[in-house]
């Protein structure tokens, strides 16, 4: 069955709803290290803040990068990293490395 004909606010409200459950999810899954996710996805909850500030821009507003990640962690980035962030293994460096080559 197709994918119903959606108008333009319709899918934003769709779209909206599903950005807040995925931060929501991110936040609820403190033991997913970002660089688990870049390995694995090829992005991370900086990259999702960094596009949310993007957006931001296209609309003529202006985020900082502290208040994107904020927004997308849910308290001060270097309070989740103090609190959740562990060291990265060599293992894990050793494949961020090899999937984003000159990162």
């Amino acid at each position: 069955m197709p994918a119903p004909e959606l108008d333009d606010k319709t899918r934003t409200e769709l779209e909206a709803a599903a950005f807040r459950k995925l931060v929501a999810h991110l936040r609820d899954r403190t033991d997913v290290q970002n660089i688990d996710m870049m390995n694995l996805a090829g992005f991370c909850r900086n990259c999702l803040s960094r596009w949310y500030r993007e957006g931001a821009a296209e609309q003529g507003l202006t985020i900082a990068d502290p208040d994107a990640r904020e927004i997308v962690y849910g308290m001060p980035y270097k309070e989740w990293q103090a609190k959740y962030q562990k060291e990265a293994s060599a293992e894990q460096k050793a494949a961020f490395a090899k999937a984003n080559p000159g990162h």
